[in-house]
């Protein structure tokens, strides 16, 4: 992380922070990374995928989108390793994306286990964790055969960590 917070402020961004060792960051881009999205993502993997020598895939939320993620929690009694959220990227086509995960399966059947989409995120309730939960390999499954659905999966304490960090 160390490497990535030094990378990352060579091309450019202030107020650069990372969370233990789960290849997140909290950063201030420069303007030449532009304000979309998309493009700011794009531009994260150059820079990253230049110094790790790898192509590295980005999904970018803003404070205010983590903030939001936060506040909308579907399921308030859970929290830690309990409750994940994948982050998506923005589909080709306009609209959310998250339900597209889920949608060719019951999600009823992995009961008590349970997920819900909320535009380019999906809540994910695991009581006995990720590890070996038949939900969480379903929507990985789904995943793969959707390309455009790209993301990456948080634990809670990681979702509340970077929210309070870009709050800060």
């Amino acid at each position: 992380m160390v490497d990535l917070r030094r990378e990352l402020e060579v091309a450019g961004c202030t107020d650069v922070s990372t969370y233990l060792q789960s290849g997140n960051a909290v950063v201030s881009v420069p303007p030449e990374a532009g304000t979309n999205p998309d493009a700011v993502a794009a531009w994260l993997e150059e820079v990253i995928g230049a110094a790790a020598g790898f192509a590295v895939p980005v999904v970018v939320r803003t404070g205010v989108e983590l903030a939001a993620v936060v506040a909308a929690n579907p399921y308030p009694g859970a929290g830690g390793t309990a409750l994940h959220v994948i982050f998506y990227r923005p589909g080709p086509s306009p609209g959310p994306v998250a339900d597209q995960a889920t949608a060719r399966f019951d999600v009823a059947a992995f009961a008590p286990e349970g997920c819900t989409p909320r535009g380019n995120d999906l809540y994910l309730h695991l009581p006995g964790g990720m590890g070996r939960s038949a939900l969480a390999k379903a929507v990985d499954a789904a995943t793969r055969r959707k390309p455009a659905l790209m993301g990456t999966a948080r634990n809670w304490n990681t979702v509340t960590e970077l929210a309070a960090m870009a709050a800060g």
